[in-house]
């Protein structure tokens, strides 16, 4: 499979002042990709907090370096909102990573992982949703790199701002009614023979 290559804008958000510029473009959009890195622990018990929010509005993708910032006031009331929908995989493990950065309580948040299910696609990971969607390769070589660095490599900035747009993409597309199960080269037979009893 070809590998996904992302082609948008991307913010890296590092200051008080570009989270607040931020999230006034972003309390405009009213449905937006979503997802977040921490950086990896590679010894028994030790948890980091969130180190980066990545949030995709179709265009840009804005990159918060919250171990730099934390969660300011405006980006709380941004992730309580329930008006603005925030479409990410997984997101129970996101809400819990987020806890850990304060008092927030999360909404407006749709799970790809629970919406994939309508159309029998049993594979979880955003790798190979993405994969059985749109027939390209998300690569996960920047995953356990370190996200609290100085500076966000440019390689880091593509990896992050890829899955929140895939995420939304994911969503937009299975919304549109377009895919057909039936007709995926990646079906499994079991399932294609499930879905054709159904309608018969």
């Amino acid at each position: 499979m070809p590998t996904l290559e992302y082609g948008g804008e991307i913010s890296v958000i590092d200051t008080a002042e570009l989270a607040h510029s931020a999230l006034r473009e972003l309390a405009q959009i009213p449905i937006v990709g979503f997802d977040t890195e921490t950086r990896p622990s590679f010894r028994k018990g030790c948890v980091h907090k969130v180190a980066l929010m990545q949030i995709y509005d179709g265009e840009r993708c804005y990159l918060f370096r919250l171990n730099k910032i934390g969660i300011c006031a405006e980006l709380k009331a941004f992730l309580e909102n329930p008006d603005i929908m925030k479409i990410g995989l997984s997101v129970h493990d996101d809400f819990n990573v987020m806890r850990r950065s304060g008092n927030i309580e999360p909404q407006g948040f749709i799970d790809i992982q629970n919406m994939v299910k309508e159309y029998d696609i049993t594979d979880i990971s955003l790798q190979k949703i993405y994969a059985i969607l749109f027939g390209e390769r998300i690569s996960k070589s920047q995953r356990l790199t370190n996200w609290e660095a100085a500076e966000l490599s440019p390689a880091q900035q593509a990896y992050a701002s890829i899955d929140a747009m895939a995420c939304l993409k994911i969503y937009r597309y299975l919304s549109s009614g377009e895919f057909d199960p039936l007709r995926s080269p990646y079906r499994h037979p079991y399932v294609a023979h499930e879905l054709n009893a159904k309608q018969s």
